[in-house]
């Protein structure tokens, strides 16, 4: 990309989109696009093709998405499933047809199997059954990258797909019913700290580990990548680091101040036991993370005070 590329980020206020908005500007890039939900409805086609026509791309980030935790997803899979195809397809044929230079989408460590062997390799893909709660997500970003891969073989389009781990940081959703784990754990010991509430009750076990990685570290991976890789295979994006859900919950729990006891209902859903990324296709081309995790977590909490 020149810096005077023109530039769509799809989803620019979300976690993942606002990451790669900062690095583009960080880099020097200043003729970026970015539209709200209520200025442009990507699950429109008709929208997306007026907006396609009327700014012409040349470079497009897809990181938009609805997205959610265990229980959006269980109680809406129709919704996960329906505006997530609908988004994608109509970003990705509009970017074909409007002459896009080059597309990154934005997948999800959700893609893989359940059980598939740890690390998680991006061969992986389609090799056995999806983790039950959160199948209607997975499914929706596996059609978003196979539809990537038809039109590179049909079209020739320079269209790539990029599966993050676990992600946090600034700009991140908190909504109880709605965030991932690292957001729901801040808002939660959050106001147990401000109501001095004696305990927590944190869903599962607390056993599965998780590999987590700060949004900005995303933000950097995807401006390198779009710069540095143009394959048809998936390419996966992760930290290294991986923590078992208690482990984060009391890291969480002592940044925040909170002192009172951590407790857990094990009659609650773990999810999927282990998910941790093999990103040595991804540090081989250059790219390592750079955010410490507790650093990370810290600068999180304080983008939740902001918001609150």
């Amino acid at each position: 990309m020149f810096q005077d590329s023109k530039i769509y980020v799809a989803g620019h206020n979300g976690l993942a989109g606002s990451a790669i908005w900062r690095e583009l500007l960080r880099l020097g890039h200043s003729n970026l696009i970015g539209r709200r939900s209520a200025e442009l409805d990507l699950a429109d086609a008709a929208a997306v093709d007026r907006f396609f026509d009327s700014e012409r791309p040349e470079y497009v980030f897809l990181a938009a998405a609805k997205v959610g935790g265990i229980k959006a997803n269980n109680d809406y899979p129709g919704d996960f499933l329906f505006r997530n195809l609908a988004i994608q397809n109509n970003v990705i044929d509009a970017s074909r047809r409007f002459g896009v230079r080059k597309l990154l989408f934005l997948g999800s460590s959700c893609i893989y199997p359940k059980l598939a062997p740890q690390p998680l390799k991006e061969e992986y893909l389609l090799t056995g059954p999806l983790e039950p709660t959160n199948e209607w997500y997975a499914v929706a970003k596996i059609a978003g990258i196979k539809l990537c891969q038809a039109y590179r073989r049909q079209h020739g389009c320079d269209f790539i797909s990029v599966m993050p781990t676990n992600l946090f940081g600034p700009g991140d959703n908190y909504d109880p019913l709605a965030s991932h784990v690292v957001p729901g754990l801040i808002r939660r010991f959050h106001e147990a700290r401000i109501s001095q509430a004696p305990s927590v009750t944190c869903w599962g076990t607390g056993r599965p580990l998780r590999e987590l990685m700060h949004s900005d570290d995303l933000g950097r991976a995807s401006v390198f990548l779009m710069s540095n890789y143009s394959g048809e295979e998936i390419i996966n994006a992760g930290s290294g680091q991986e923590f078992p859900i208690r482990e984060l919950a009391e890291t969480v729990s002592r940044v925040i101040g909170y002192r009172g006891e951590i407790l857990w209902d094990p009659t609650k859903p773990d999810g999927t036991p282990r998910k941790r990324m093999d990103s040595s296709r991804l540090r081989a081309l250059g790219w390592a993370p750079q955010v410490p995790f507790e650093e990370g977590i810290a600068g999180a909490y304080l983008d939740f005070l902001a918001r609150a």
